[in-house]
Formats: C-alpha cells, sequence, structure tokens
C-alpha cells in the first residue's frame, strides 16, 4: 500500500478566483462554503472568488477562506479517492494550515474548527494593528547569515527575528517594521539574491503576537479536540502529534514562534513517502517540498 501525506497551505496562497473551478463541480465543496457563510456572517464564496482583493487579502477573511478551500478540495478528492486516507500517515500544514490538516485528520470538526480560525484571524489583525510591523522573505541566503541579517538590522528596542525556515535558501523574516526596512540593506550585503516585504498585516511568529496567542488559547480550551487520526506534524516542533492535549499547546504557541517548515518536510520524506498531495490554493508547499527532495512526487488539488 501507498504512504501518503497531505499538505495544507497557509496565509498567502489566497488569491481572487480561488475554489470558482471547484464548486463549480463538486456540490459537496459548495456545501462547505454555504455551512461556512451561515457562520461567518458573509458570503465567503462570493469574496473567494470576486473578492475585492484587499478584503480577500485581508488577515480575518483570508484565514477561514484558505481552511475552508481547503476542506471543501479535500472533499473533493475524497469523492473521486474514497479510499484514500487507508493510506495516510501523516498530516501537515504551514501555519494557518495546520488548522486545516488538524480538521482533516479529526481532530477538530469543521464549523468547531472554522470557529478557531475566525477567532486566530481576528486575533492576529487586532495584535498587528497595536505595532507597526511586518515580516519579508530573504533569498538565497543559508541561515545563520539570516540570524546575522536580523541582528544587524535589529534596531533599538525592537524586535527582528526568523519567523520561517521555508526551504534551502528561503527563509522570512518578522519584526518591527523600521527593523523589517532597516534589514534589506544588511541582506543585500550578506548576498541576498532578493529582499521581498511580504503583504501580511504585522509581525507574525514572534513574540508581538503574544495578544492574539493568549486570546487563541483561551477560545482553544473551550474547543473539543479529539485524538488525531493521523499525526499532525507540528510547526513549532517539527515533530508528529496526536495527543489532544499537546495539539491544545502547540497551536498557540505556533503563533510567536518560528515555523520550522522545512524540519517537517525532511522528517516527512525520511518515512518514505509515495505520494504527497497539497490540498487547497496555490503551489506554493509543493515548491517548497522540491527543494527539499526533487524525487518527491507531489499533486496539487485545488481547483
Amino acid at each position: 500500500m501507498s504512504r501518503v501525506v497531505l499538505l495544507f497551505p497557509g496565509q498567502g496562497a489566497q488569491s481572487v478566483g480561488m475554489a470558482g473551478g471547484l464548486v463549480s463541480r463538486s456540490e459537496k465543496a459548495r456545501e462547505y462554503f454555504d455551512r461556512a457563510s451561515k457562520i461567518l456572517g458573509y458570503d465567503l464564496l462570493n469574496l473567494c472568488v470576486h473578492g475585492p482583493e484587499s478584503e480577500l487579502n485581508a488577515t480575518r477573511h483570508c484565514q477561514p477562506a484558505l481552511f475552508v478551500h481547503s476542506m471543501a478540495a479535500l472533499s473533493d478528492l475524497l469523492e473521486r479517492k474514497p479510499d484514500l486516507f487507508d493510506s495516510v500517515v501523516a498530516v501537515a500544514g504551514l501555519s494557518l494550515g495546520e488548522y486545516s490538516a488538524a480538521c482533516a485528520a479529526g481532530a477538530i470538526g469543521f464549523e468547531e474548527c472554522l470557529r478557531l480560525v475566525q477567532e486566530r484571524g481576528a486575533a492576529m489583525q487586532d495584535a498587528a494593528d497595536l505595532t507597526p510591523s511586518g515580516m519579508a522573505s530573504v533569498l538565497g541566503l543559508e541561515l545563520s547569515k539570516v540570524e546575522a541579517v536580523c541582528n544587524e538590522g535589529r534596531q533599538a528596542n525592537e524586535i527582528l527575528q526568523v519567523a520561517n525556515l521555508l526551504c534551502p535558501g528561503n527563509i522570512a523574516i518578522s519584526g518591527h517594521r523600521a527593523s523589517i526596512e532597516a534589514a534589506k540593506t544588511s541582506a543585500e550585503s550578506a548576498g541576498a539574491m532578493k529582499y521581498i516585504p511580504l503583504s501580511v498585516a504585522g509581525a507574525f511568529h514572534t513574540p508581538l503576537m503574544a495578544p492574539a496567542m493568549e486570546r487563541l488559547s483561551n477560545a482553544i480550551a473551550s474547543t473539543p479536540i479529539s485524538e488525531a487520526r493521523f499525526p499532525i506534524y507540528s510547526n513549532v516542533d517539527a515533530q508528529a502529534h496526536t495527543n489532544p492535549e499537546e495539539l491544545k499547546q502547540l497551536f498557540p504557541k505556533q503563533l510567536v514562534s518560528p515555523v520550522l517548515w522545512e524540519a517537517s518536510l525532511r522528517n516527512l520524506v525520511s518515512l518514505g513517502i509515495d505520494q504527497f498531495y497539497e490540498i487547497g490554493a496555490g503551489r506554493v508547499l509543493a515548491g517548497t517540498l522540491k527543494r527539499i527532495d526533487r524525487k518527491a512526487v507531489c499533486e496539487c488539488i485545488g481547483d
């Protein structure tokens, strides 16, 4: 029997038009959006398909949109491959995508998980509004040099640190806006191929998200979480987890901790996986996987 891993994208993968093709061919996928709209109080599918882009990109909107799109895409895949779960050995998601992974693994129900994602997006937006901050991608440098860039660019009494370790040569940093701007010169001097400010609300995966972590912890404490059917590889430690109590600790901690995506993928590849699926918007995760294992087979399931 083949060994399968499901991967779920995070914030940044959204784009206007997402889910249009999916719901046109799958009534079950459309039902996920209908259920979500009743909970959220707005027409999520219309926002995904028609925008406007500024509204879809807002943290409080794009996180529910990406989660529901992933779950709808998974339902479509399962209609075509009803025995797929018999071959799944693990799941993982990038930042927000970890909630999609947890829902796919049966640890959290769809409606409960959507409410958590809604609270997560709102809490992160509110925390970001407290302090001018942001993120940037540094391409072409190894970790030690990116850490040196952070040390050089960090302004007095500010935060600037590695936030996302995506794959070799692709690391995101996060912190106060003045430090993010100052780090551009340091990155270029260190030989970075590119330094790309990211269109995000604030300094995700740093201590600046502490207010959001507190809110999310309270929401998670009151959410039923079950033993996961498949191991969930956590962004916090790149290790497999199924225990509900461990998951309740890791989900909030993720907001203030670097995302160890490269390490998670390396641990998954070491399991001898025959097939990866990237389920949801975009193809970013397939790209990061290929940077780690060029022979890895990854099919993108979205529209």
